[in-house]
């Protein structure tokens, strides 16, 4: 695999616009997740920690921007507002608490996918000093999301790339756990979490390291966390 899709969240009650914009995005080629609550929103950015969220305001359990807030006050991850209203006012309090863009409801499939590639662009395009990391045989082209090993391209799932870019973005840093399962997490991250990360870890290791056992890119600090060779 030459890259790693994007993912994207559809956070929406309404199953035939939850359908429309699934269609949308596979047809755009983008992977998608979906929720209908604010609290399966927030599982889903949890485990999966889409590139992307396309939020409802109006949801069954909370106010769209109430999850909004949320997200904001630990993650930069883009948000669309995907809503049917259409005031100013409601407008400025998404953009003001943190959505990216905001697109009425109906919306047609050409602009979404516009407005969706001009999110990302923004958001790549200031992620990072660096648009690669390198060491040895081992490297990572940020802006394409590829990590090869021995100029061979390695598949790596999607939270086993955000743990190895947020390392090889803090070269030679040791990683408590503790901060790595926040950044990865959020602040949902738990004690699972820590079982979740090593178990990573360990898979990240057998695809990357020529020996997983006796590892020369992502070593361990024992008891705190995890440092990226620089």
């Amino acid at each position: 695999m030459s890259n790693i899709k994007s993912s994207i969240l559809i956070v929406e009650d309404e199953s035939y616009i939850k359908k429309v914009l699934e269609t949308a995005l596979a047809a755009g080629g983008y992977r998608t997740i979906s929720a209908v609550t604010g609290a399966q929103a927030r599982s889903a950015i949890s485990s999966h920690m889409p590139d992307m969220v396309l939020l409802d305001l109006g949801l069954p359990d909370m106010d769209g921007v109430k999850l909004l807030k949320e997200l904001r006050q630990w993650s930069a991850m883009p948000v669309i507002v995907v809503s049917a209203r259409s005031t100013e006012h409601d407008k400025i309090l998404a953009l003001d608490n943190g959505a990216d863009d905001y697109i009425t409801k109906p919306f047609s499939a050409p602009e979404l996918l516009a407005r969706i590639r001009a999110v990302l662009r923004r958001n790549s395009s200031g992620s990072a000093n660096d648009d690669t990391y390198c060491v040895g045989d081992f490297n990572i082209d940020f802006n394409k999301r590829i990590v090869n090993v021995n100029n061979e391209t390695i598949r790596l799932t999607q939270v086993e790339y955000r743990i190895v870019e947020l390392l090889a973005r803090n070269p030679g840093k040791v990683l408590t756990y503790d901060y790595i399962m926040s950044n990865i997490w959020g602040p949902y991250a738990d004690s699972e979490n820590n079982r979740i990360l090593r178990v990573n870890m360990s898979h990240i290791r057998k695809k990357l390291e020529p020996d997983s056992m006796k590892p020369r890119y992502i070593l361990t600090e024992i008891g705190v966390g995890y440092r990226m060779a620089e």
